[in-house]
């Protein structure tokens, strides 16, 4: 028994606590006191909270005018080209319907009352399972966009005047390398050398801050048309197989690890996207992936349906991402800092680029990887149907028709610049690969010898392509080629990734 009967510390408790009975008033304290609209709905979208702040940019003036409203009648929104939103069709119905989190600033909130815009950063947070309770936060950026738009116009300006001066001394520089134009010594040429090499690291600083601004000040539009996407990635990542094969890398189409070399068949995967926007994305990730591979590794790109989605993926057996690092990567200037990646030069702004990118065509980008142990980039856009994809095309042929016809042009000439269209019969067990070929002619007759025409007689107007109610025809097609690799062989992929 001890000799000492121990005392509890009487503790005083602070004068303001007493105003405070429980962590809830202390909470709804907070809520009331912040600048950011709060809302808590319910699985059915019916407000059972709202802060001061919230009545207040949405007009409704107290917070209980609110509660048991549809969050859909009090959160009016347009996008930031002033275009209505109907609310069942907005990003915002998406995320709460779909239970996910989601962040995004591409709307404007009108206030009820006084028809007041102002552009909102909103957030969408599920608090549990599907039928949980959903918090949505807004606030007002209109002050913030504002400075961003002046720090863009800025860096775009200085970008665009810089990029002038650039080139001329890379242009110079590569003069007085070039043996033809000057005779200098090696000493001079090592010291030559690394200044081009300087020049050139410059003048792609100032491309990928040119590109991000453009689409960050909203001069660049996505531009979507409908294609085979498995057939434009395999074409868009084979343009790189001389990059890769310089570097001793080893290169795969169709698969997430080696080819067992396995005949298969591909998957035919519809998708709407701006091409310029996806050579872009591709590019860049393969660009990584070179340069943060060692000589004699393996890359590996896929693309394949998910359910919905269209899948794409970029695998290789790099330095691989630390943990740290990878919530991170896809921000702006964020470079890696390691003894391995700091002897390789780069600008930070090629994966705050594909983010950009990918993000503008409603789609997503991660990454999954381990220090030291290689990474795979992921892209995640939104999947046609077949019968969507027939429908796209369809228009987009009569859009190009029509351009034609007003501005006597003969359209693109690039196939990977256009929509793709499938023939039915690349399946065949002679064909394993799909016969990709240009769109469709607005006129399938065979080409008739050139006659000469009455001045008076009108050049040929091309038809416009209708869809018939019955069930669609295979789409005539020019002779079709298959898409080769560089070694003339059909691409191949993994036989696990069949179709979705």
């Amino acid at each position: 028994m001890s000799l000492f009967k121990s005392k509890k510390p009487k503790v005083s408790m602070p004068v303001a606590a007493a105003d405070i009975a429980n962590y809830s008033a202390l909470a709804e304290l907070t809520l009331n006191s912040i600048t950011d609209g709060v809302l808590l709905i319910d699985d059915a979208g019916i407000i059972k909270f709202a802060n001061p702040a919230a009545a207040t940019m949405v007009g409704y003036g107290s917070p209980s005018n609110m509660i048991g409203l549809d969050y859909k009648t009090v959160l009016r929104l347009e996008t930031t080209n002033g275009a209505a939103v109907p609310p069942d069709q907005s990003k915002l119905a998406q995320a709460v319907q779909t239970n996910q989190a989601m962040t995004l600033r591409d709307y404007v909130l009108i206030s009820v009352q006084s028809e007041r815009r102002a552009a909102i950063s909103l957030t969408v947070t599920p608090t549990g399972g599907p039928k949980s309770n959903k918090i949505i936060t807004f606030r007002d950026i209109t002050k913030e966009l504002e400075e961003e738009e002046k720090q863009s116009e800025f860096i775009s300006t200085a970008s665009h005047e810089m990029r002038t001066p650039v080139a001329s001394i890379e242009g110079y520089l590569g003069l007085a390398l070039n043996p033809s134009t000057a005779t200098i010594d090696d000493r001079a040429r090592q010291y030559l050398e690394a200044a081009h090499s300087s020049s050139q690291h410059l003048g792609r600083l100032f491309k990928d801050l040119l590109d991000v601004t453009k689409l960050d000040d909203g001069r660049l539009k996505v531009h979507a048309v409908p294609v085979e996407i498995v057939s434009v990635v395999r074409q868009m990542v084979g343009a790189r197989e001389n990059d890769m094969r310089a570097k001793h890398l080893k290169y795969s189409f169709g698969t997430t690890g080696p080819v067992t070399g396995d005949k298969q068949i591909d998957q035919l995967v519809y998708a709407a996207v701006d091409l310029d926007f996806l050579r872009e994305i591709l590019d860049n990730l393969i660009e990584n992936a070179i340069k943060y591979t060692p000589d004699g590794g393996e890359i590996w790109v896929n693309a394949r349906g998910d359910g919905d989605k269209v899948l794409i993926n970029v695998t290789d057996t790099g330095i691989g991402v630390s943990p740290e690092d990878a919530g991170h990567i896809f921000q702006k200037f964020y470079r890696v800092d390691n003894s391995q990646t700091r002897q390789i030069g780069g600008t930070g702004l090629g994966l705050y680029l594909v983010k950009q990118r990918v993000e503008a065509m409603d789609g997503r980008v991660w990454v999954e990887s381990a220090f030291g142990d290689g990474s795979t980039f992921y892209v995640s856009l939104p999947r046609l149907t077949p019968a969507e994809y027939q429908r796209r095309l369809i228009a987009y042929q009569n859009e190009q028709a029509q351009l034609q016809q007003k501005d006597g042009t003969h359209g693109l000439s690039s196939s990977v610049s256009q929509p793709v269209a499938v023939s039915q019969a690349s399946l065949s067990a002679s064909s394993p690969s799909p016969v990709i070929s240009s769109p469709v002619p607005q006129s399938s007759a065979p080409p008739q010898p050139a006659q000469p025409a009455p001045v008076a007689q009108q050049p040929a107007q091309p038809a416009p392509v209708v869809p018939q109610p019955a069930q669609p025809q295979p789409i005539p097609t020019a002779q079709p080629q298959p898409i080769v690799n560089q070694q003339n062989q059909p691409s191949q992929i993994n036989p696990n990734q069949g179709a979705a």
